[in-house]
């Protein structure tokens, strides 16, 4: 691993006390950059965070609802208070709830929609006046949103998802156009189905509404028929992406949206 491939990147990532966030967070502190780990679990982005700094790496903490204006904008005002200035973003927090179509209650509908797409709306908003607020540099700002397989395609149980997801990638191509005179690149991956404590909690919700019989069948199920690898993947599958995106390497590319699924979308 190139120690000082991120080195000079000031990121916030949203969603980090567990899961992607949190694997990516330690990615990127391990390849030099300062991390500001945001999530409304303080316990567990305080924990990461130490985990980071006793490894050699640099990294603080903050709790964080995306769905506020005024906590994005703390937490934007907290990472440039740590580290002089934010120049990255990842976009990664997210929820779901399946239910089927014809039961799903309009407080599904809010929960899911006010954070997977409003609160990425509102965190890359506060994000970007700050870059802007910033001036152009020498090299790009990033700001990389966390899409899904459902930012392509659509299932029966997960449909307010999905329109979210679908949301991301409208965010994303917008935002790459909106800023792109400010020096800031706005690109965003789409995992699929990814072995993290979000899944095993939509695991057993899919068992409660009838979707699948047993636990883990949801996983095993679109691993053997939507997944050409056949298999589905976890937190480390999506470093090497999220890590290409934050870093110069993609300096050419705004607007985009990578597959990480194993094969199940083709574009």
């Amino acid at each position: 691993m190139d120690t000082e491939r991120l080195a000079g990147r000031k990121a916030l990532i949203t969603g980090a006390a567990q899961g992607m966030g949190a694997a990516t967070a330690k990615n990127w502190a391990a390849q030099g950059a300062s991390v500001c780990l945001a999530d409304l679990n303080e316990d567990g982005v305080k924990q990461v965070a130490q985990e980071i700094r006793d490894a050699g790496g640099t990294a603080t903490h903050f709790k964080m609802d995306v769905t506020s204006e005024a906590d994005a904008e703390a937490a934007v005002a907290h990472v440039v208070k740590e580290f002089g200035e934010i120049n990255l973003l990842l976009n990664n927090a997210g929820v779901n709830k399946p239910t089927m179509f014809p039961d799903t209650p309009k407080e599904n509908y809010d929960f899911i929609m006010s954070v997977n797409a409003w609160g990425k709306f509102n965190v890359m908003r506060a994000v970007s006046k700050q870059m802007i607020a910033q001036g152009k540099r020498d090299y790009m700002y990033k700001i990389i949103n966390v899409g899904s397989i459902a930012s392509r395609m659509a299932f029966d149980d997960i449909i307010p998802y999905a329109m979210a997801k679908h949301a991301v990638l409208a965010l994303i191509r917008g935002g790459a156009k909106a800023l792109v005179d400010h020096g800031v690149t706005v690109n965003g991956y789409g995992p699929g189905v990814v072995a993290t404590e979000m899944w095993e909690q939509l695991d057993k919700d899919l068992v409660e509404i009838g979707k699948f019989e047993q636990r883990g069948q949801s996983m095993d199920s679109l691993a053997a028929d939507m997944i050409e690898m056949k298999r589905y993947s976890y937190p480390e599958d999506v470093l090497g992406t999220a890590a290409f995106l934050a870093s110069s390497d993609s300096d050419y590319m705004t607007g985009q949206l990578l597959m990480i699924d194993g094969g199940m979308v083709y574009q």
